[in-house]
């Protein structure tokens, strides 16, 4: 019997890591190795797409009110400026902090885009997945609303897009009504939605004489949430230090009750009594914020009752991401 004449395969063009595009993860990974792209380079895709970043909106201008709008605030938007300017065709870019159906982004029909702040995100990096979901929104179809997906690990970011100089000034909303240029002829689905989220809004007003502090109404007590950007060790020893020499409230009846962490910040939070408005606790907001600085600026080491303090302060700490 004669041999079979043994048989070469062809060679496949080889990738660089670069190249390799995006596949399932029990799909033959791109590269050619013959393993499945989970266990081939979907290993380092993944790690970057679950890879927590820390501080997401570092970097960008006001980064205390993103992350106040992104955890604290129902219904706000601002007018966001991209490098280079606007793409032909897109008269603005909103950010919102909710839209309608929970949609990740929208083109409206005269060309302007409206991108979701409070959508869940399919990384650990909310700037990329922001980014990647503005950019398909940018060349979306006018009159269409665009679905999230998971952003290339190598994508850019919010950092990458947005002027660094771009003025970033939240107008808080007491409803939802921005979701449509006429509210009257929305379509039933959007009209239900627009009715759901207005129930559900807590009345929040932005202090106007200190940065990133928002003031909310529940039906017990009011809230004061004020976003830091100090770092978290340096502002709770001022903090306790203020705490202890009955400095940290904000005028008869309120209270410093803890903070939480959001997005690598650290944010205060002070009990209101119910008769206390957004306007009654600017000047007492601005007076403390006077006080914080000179704390600050103190590099002694905390009193007995200054540790005890800050361990309350500590044990009322919460993560929020």
């Amino acid at each position: 019997m004669a041999k079979k004449r043994p048989q070469t395969k062809a060679k496949r063009p080889q990738l660089s890591d670069a190249e390799i595009p995006v596949v399932g993860a029990r799909e033959p990974c791109p590269c050619g190795s013959g393993r499945r792209y989970k266990a081939c380079h979907g290993r380092a895709a993944a790690h970057a797409v679950t890879e927590l970043v820390q501080r997401p909106f570092e970097g960008l201008p006001a980064e205390c009110d993103w992350v106040a709008l992104r955890e604290l605030v129902p219904a706000a938007t601002v007018e966001l400026t991209l490098k280079g300017g606007l793409p032909e065709g897109v008269p603005s870019v909103t950010l919102a902090t909710v839209l309608p159906m929970a949609w990740p982004a929208l083109r409206r029909d005269d060309g302007s885009v409206l991108l979701g702040l409070q959508n869940d995100t399919a990384s650990g990096d909310i700037s990329r997945d922001l980014a990647d979901t503005l950019q398909q929104a940018l060349a979306a179809q006018p009159g269409t609303p665009v679905q999230g997906r998971r952003a290339p690990a190598d994508g850019p970011r919010l950092q990458d897009l947005l002027d660094p100089e771009g003025a970033f000034e939240p107008v808080v909303h007491t409803g939802f009504e921005f979701w449509v240029p006429d509210a009257e002829n929305a379509t039933p689905e959007v009209s239900a939605s627009l009715e759901r989220a207005n129930a559900a809004a807590i009345p929040t007003v932005r202090l106007t004489g200190v940065d990133a502090a928002y003031w909310c109404q529940t039906p017990e007590k009011n809230h004061l949430r004020w976003v830091m950007p100090h770092a978290e060790e340096r502002l709770l020893d001022a903090l306790a230090r203020l705490h202890a020499a009955g400095q940290s409230n904000l005028g008869e009846g309120t209270r410093l009750v803890g903070s939480f962490r959001a997005h690598g910040l650290t944010v205060p939070v002070w009990d209101l009594p119910s008769g206390v408005g957004a306007e009654d606790v600017e000047k007492p907001a601005a007076e403390f914020a006077e006080r914080l600085a000179a704390a600050l600026a103190t590099d002694a080491p905390l009193t007995p009752e200054e540790r005890r303090a800050r361990g309350g302060l500590t044990n009322r700490q919460v993560t929020l991401s």
